[in-house]
């Protein structure tokens, strides 16, 4: 994804909009996505390689995220793919549907693109589709008013090919709309740099004239929605700033409203090999990740009645870890409910360095400078924090 350097910070204070009212059900949702599962979202998106649009690798993604959505519980019905080609290889958009109760025929799109170039493309965008994994796997029996598409574009790197042909080719057909879209709600590149300060998120509206300026007060104004809901449902402050380059702007072109996350202290290390795990801040996407499901049923409109089974959430999830970075002890601050739990030290490539069991301060005065990650597990559940030695 491509950004233009100059972003439109727009303060919050001069928009005259109600903000959103709390509802605690969607934090209890948001609250389920969990620091563990980004972790290894992103662990295993890096996997796949550089991901280019039509090679093995692409493909190989593409059937890893398939495989996520079956486990989830989405049936073959809910599950479609729109195929392309590009350099004379085929390429395919991943689409889950899930149908809204009230307006089933109108939806909101939650998107992100999953092709990467000169790099396994962690952040850029490995970021966006664990987000979307998340909030998928969530919300995947809770019932809301308003269809929801997610959906895994390929072909961003090389112009919006997959997003175009989609908008082209299945929610226009002939030029003749097919599909009534409520909001396109676009997440790219949210991963941060590891030892940056992330704690704000760009909220992305659609200030152009491309396509016409009929959505973009429409835009704005839903954009000033996600920042309502990213303040409630995250501990993320916001920028308000301009959609470019990613995968909305097809459907901006055919008047559709648009919203979208942009990490705002850019790594630059997009479309390199340095968008790997060890470079970004997973903690950042965590939050990103909550936001996301905060936002997602604010546009869906989720229902607010908690199912039975909604409440659970990883105990291990509340532990902290200090100081980070760490130069000679490392402490972990535990729930008292926690009577034992074990804790291992592992260096990027999986190694183990340490094991402790039921140590609350670990001597890591002999490691050397870098990024480890630090797992805590108890009672069959477990959670990894990344942490940095810095000498």
């Amino acid at each position: 994804m491509k950004k233009l350097t100059g972003l439109l910070l727009l303060s919050l204070a001069s928009y005259n909009l109600q903000a959103q009212n709390f509802i605690q059900a969607y934090q209890t949702r948001a609250n389920q996505v969990t620091q563990t599962n980004i972790n290894t979202l992103l662990q295993e998106f890096a996997s796949y390689g550089i991901k280019i649009t039509g090679s093995a690798a692409n493909t190989n993604a593409l059937n890893w995220l398939k495989a996520k959505y079956q486990s989830f519980g989405y049936n073959a019905s809910q599950i479609t793919e729109d195929s392309f080609t590009y350099n004379g290889n085929t390429s395919k958009n991943l689409i889950i549907t899930k149908t809204g109760t009230v307006y089933p025929n109108t939806y909101v799109i939650i998107c992100g693109h999953y092709d990467t170039v000169n790099g396994p493309g962690v952040s850029d965008n490995g970021s966006g589709n664990s987000i979307l994994l998340e909030a998928a796997r969530i919300l995947k029996d809770v019932p809301t008013e308003y269809s929801v598409k997610f959906i895994h574009f390929s072909g961003e790197e090389q112009g919006l090919l997959g997003s175009n042909h989609y908008v082209n080719n299945v929610v226009f057909s002939n030029n003749v709309r097919q599909l009534n879209l409520r909001v396109v709600f676009n997440i790219d590149q949210v991963g941060g740099q590891i030892g940056n300060l992330n704690d704000t998120i760009n909220c992305e509206s659609d200030q152009t004239s491309a396509g016409g300026t009929a959505n973009n007060a429409p835009s704005l104004a839903m954009t000033q929605q996600l920042a309502n809901c990213t303040t409630l449902y995250s501990p993320l402050q916001v920028n308000m700033s301009n959609a470019y380059a990613s995968d909305y702007m097809p459907f901006e072109a055919k008047g559709d409203i648009i919203t979208g996350f942009y990490e705002t202290e850019r790594s630059h290390n997009e479309h390199s090999a340095n968008d790997t795990y060890a470079n970004i801040d997973p903690v950042y996407v965590f939050n990103v990740g909550k936001a996301a499901v905060g936002a997602l049923q604010h546009f869906a409109i989720a229902t607010s009645v908690l199912g039975t089974n909604e409440s659970s959430q990883n105990k291990l999830e509340s532990i902290k870890i200090y100081p980070n970075p760490a130069k000679d002890i490392l402490n972990l601050e535990i729930p008292k409910e926690i009577k034992k739990f074990s804790f291992e030290i592992k260096d990027m490539s999986g190694r183990l360095i340490s094991a402790h069991e039921n140590e609350t301060n670990i001597n890591v005065s002999k490691l050397s400078s870098g990024v480890y990650l630090c797992t805590v597990k108890s009672d069959g559940e477990t959670v990894t924090k990344k942490v940095i030695i810095e000498k």
